[in-house]
């Protein structure tokens, strides 16, 4: 359902983890002592600050009181966030046909006010229709089932309602003109594809840009990637980069930074938006006819 853009649960990780971080320091603990608080390692201390893995509430506690935190208050609070932060997302029911490195982008996803993505292959996600989407099901390695299809059209169509929460996902996306000239599924599939694009550029938080493919060339020569902002502090910024058989998911500031250039860089050399529903219109012109 469409409602307020709530935090999901990969974002209370990210959450929970920086504030203890934060508290740790300001307590003067090492990451090695904090470890041994907890019958852990340093490293699990660390996966724990990054919110990668999921918390103990005997763990929070015993962090707490380790780093001075004993107003009750404080630590009902930090201790329910830890119990939010633990649910599994909406999106687990979908878990059948999604590796399990991408359930972290879900969650980012959903926590996220925007995404700033450049695509070089496939319309972003959050545009594509159902049988456009259906299409590019099929050509994953390894033979999907027709339910398993169903299951990535009903998963891609549940991550579209962020457009319709309060308030709703920005997405500034630049896409590669080829990505708008190749018929994945058919022309039909794709005609009515940019046709919905078309639609979907006439809302306010969405923004489209079309590198023209006489381009001779710009900075983004590494492939496809995203740069996720939230409303808060925490979580920061984060790159996601997908590969065939995993993702990367980049935080540091100067990573985070190179990709937000190399995104800059974009949008102002290409095309303005402006010009992407006259482009659109152009390519559909230019579409052959199905026999």
């Amino acid at each position: 359902m469409a409602g307020r853009s709530e935090p999901g649960p990969t974002a209370l990780r990210i959450m929970l983890g920086a504030h203890l971080r934060r508290l740790r320091e300001r307590a003067a603990v090492s990451r090695s002592d904090a470890g041994w608080a907890i019958r852990a390692s340093e490293s699990k201390i660390s996966r724990l600050e990054l919110g990668r893995v999921g918390f103990k509430e005997r763990d929070v506690l015993d962090l707490l009181s380790l780093y001075g935190v004993m107003e009750a208050a404080e630590r009902d609070r930090l201790l329910q966030l830890a119990r939010d932060a633990n649910h599994r997302g909406w999106w687990h029911q979908y878990g059948d046909v999604t590796p399990d490195w991408f359930d972290a982008y879900l969650g980012l996803e959903a926590a996220a006010e925007l995404i700033r993505t450049y695509e070089i292959q496939f319309v972003p996600g959050l545009l594509q229709t159902a049988e456009y989407t259906r299409a590019v099901a099929r050509l994953t390695p390894g033979d999907r089932s027709d339910a398993e299809v169903e299951q990535v059209v009903a998963l891609r169509t549940s991550r579209q309602k962020v457009f319709e929460r309060q308030p709703a996902l920005k997405l500034w996306a630049v896409i590669e003109e080829s990505v708008l000239r190749r018929p994945i599924g058919g022309v039909t599939v794709l005609r009515e594809q940019l046709e919905a694009l078309l639609a979907a550029i006439k809302r306010p938080n969405i923004t489209l840009q079309i590198i023209p493919t006489g381009d001779s060339g710009h900075a983004a020569t590494g492939g496809a990637f995203s740069v996720l902002r939230f409303p808060e502090p925490d979580p920061p910024d984060v790159v996601y980069l997908e590969h065939l058989t995993s993702a990367l998911y980049l935080d540091k500031r100067d990573d985070v930074d190179a990709y937000t250039r190399i995104l800059d860089i974009l949008a102002v050399s290409g095309p303005p938006p402006q010009q992407a529903e006259h482009q659109l219109t152009e390519i559909l012109a230019q579409l052959p006819r199905d026999p």
